[in-house]
């Protein structure tokens, strides 16, 4: 039964194939109805607003965030719809907070969900250092990065089950997988697949926030910034991001493209 019901999970993956990743072109394999991952994603992001509160619309910060995040948004669908993709965000709820918390860190779960800590923002040290992050960020969300990462994690740790078991019986593995996936948690497995997904943001993001009127240069600065930090680094075979290194290089190396797209915002 246990190689049924793999050989059930492969033809799923299969079934959910027919999609391409904007700006790479990359083909991608997804197990989740996106339907589903929305409504995962918008219940996750609830509960996290539920015991993180965000500033209020009047706090400045705020007001910045969720200005920079609302012209990313625009330019992610004005690239899209000029370039072939047209409706591919429709079912995008954006949503855009601050948190008061020193973490160095931000997030975009499925639906354009996006949470901003305010320990990230000394590193952006700008709009365009925001724009840098938010549209990276945003990109996962677009690339539907978290139903690829889902789909790999059940595929492997719900093996010998259903698609359907998982989900329905394994409530809380479904929760952390999904935390997981959403880039709200982190597990030692599956780390090429994510620095792929990282690299690939990476490009995308730069795109965005190039069509949006910030200046992609800033993208490096921000990651010199976050290399001049300090902190041991883990080996890159052993971590779900690239190095600072390998990713300035690979921002450098792709800025070209970006740089095609770039107006300054005024």
């Amino acid at each position: 039964m246990k190689g049924n019901h793999l050989i059930i999970l492969a033809a799923a993956f299969m079934l959910h194939s027919c999609s391409t990743v904007p700006v790479t072109g990359r083909k991608q394999l997804k197990l989740l109805p996106n339907a589903q991952m929305q409504s995962m994603s918008a219940s996750e992001y609830d509960n996290f607003l539920s015991q993180n509160t965000p500033l209020p619309d009047s706090d400045p910060q705020a007001q910045n965030i969720k200005k920079i995040g609302a012209d990313i948004a625009a330019a992610t669908e004005k690239y899209l719809n000029e370039n072939g993709y047209e409706g591919l965000v429709d079912d995008f709820d954006w949503t855009f907070n601050l948190v008061d918390d020193q973490t160095l860190n931000a997030w975009c779960m499925p639906g354009g969900r996006v949470v901003f800590y305010t320990g990230i923002l000394p590193v952006c040290k700008n709009n365009n250092g925001i724009a840098a992050v938010m549209g990276h960020e945003v990109a996962h969300a677009v690339a539907r990065h978290g139903n690829e990462r889902m789909s790999q994690q059940l595929a492997i740790q719900g093996a010998g089950m259903s698609l359907s078991t998982v989900l329905q019986e394994q409530p809380e593995l479904t929760h952390d997988l999904a935390l997981q996936a959403f880039g709200m948690g982190s597990q030692f497995g599956v780390l090429g697949y994510s620095r792929k997904h990282e690299s690939e943001a990476d490009k995308m993001g730069l795109i965005f926030m190039a069509v949006a009127g910030y200046d992609p240069r800033e993208a490096v600065k921000v990651w010199e910034r976050m290399a001049e930090l300090g902190g041991e680094q883990p080996p890159e075979f052993m971590s779900t991001h690239p190095s600072h290194e390998t990713r300035i290089d690979e921002l450098n190396a792709f800025m070209d493209e970006a740089m095609k797209y770039y107006q300054p915002n005024n």
